[in-house]
């Protein structure tokens, strides 16, 4: 059965083209189930509106998805809105991932340097007793807490994970268009 994706990206890959060619190569599908997801973007409805109302546009467009997409370009890793996408996405429970999509020919026709991974750049950290998720954000070398959104109360974690903030690098793959041949296996990277 095919999964609702939401898909997290920079709007300039969007105009460049590269973030069209993942979200849309089911076309070229026999159907979405062969494809494996249905895309759940929401940017082509945000333009520019104030920070709650796209707070609750990106929580809206997340509602019944269970996978996030982080088409990771040039700078990727340093918008604002994407890194909430992810935070947010990790308090709703989606399976996250990312997909490098510079190795795309953009409408130039030229590819470009990998992008950082988002992840690496956003973390975690548990309360003392275990029971709370906080949130973490990597800037000028050193972890702030992350200022768009709340940690929330988990049941309880591992002792071992306590004391230490924990890189979401560190817990979800990241793929590359090309290389990993997403065309093909983009359905095996959707859980």
């Amino acid at each position: 059965m095919a999964k609702r994706v939401f898909f997290s990206f920079h709007y300039q890959d969007v105009i460049d083209f590269r973030a069209n060619v993942v979200r849309n190569h089911w076309l070229t599908k026999p159907d979405r189930q062969s494809a494996g997801f249905f895309d759940s973007s929401i940017w082509e409805d945000a333009k520019k509106t104030s920070d709650l109302a796209l707070k609750r546009l990106i929580n809206s467009g997340l509602k019944n998805t269970s996978n996030t997409c982080v088409l990771v370009g040039s700078d990727t890793y340093n918008r604002r809105w994407v890194s909430y996408e992810i935070m947010k996405s990790l308090e709703v429970g989606n399976h996250i991932f990312c997909v490098h999509i510079n190795s795309i020919k953009g409408k130039d026709q030229k590819t470009k340097p990998l992008g950082e991974n988002p992840l690496y750049y956003l973390g975690v950290s548990f309360s003392d007793d275990g029971k709370k998720v906080n949130l973490h954000d990597f800037i000028n070398n050193k972890w702030i807490k992350y200022p768009d959104l709340e940690g929330w109360n988990v049941k309880e974690v591992d002792k071992e994970l306590i004391g230490k903030i924990h890189r979401l690098s560190e817990a979800f793959e990241i793929y590359d268009w090309i290389d990993n041949n997403g065309y093909n296996n983009f359905s095996n990277w959707v859980k």
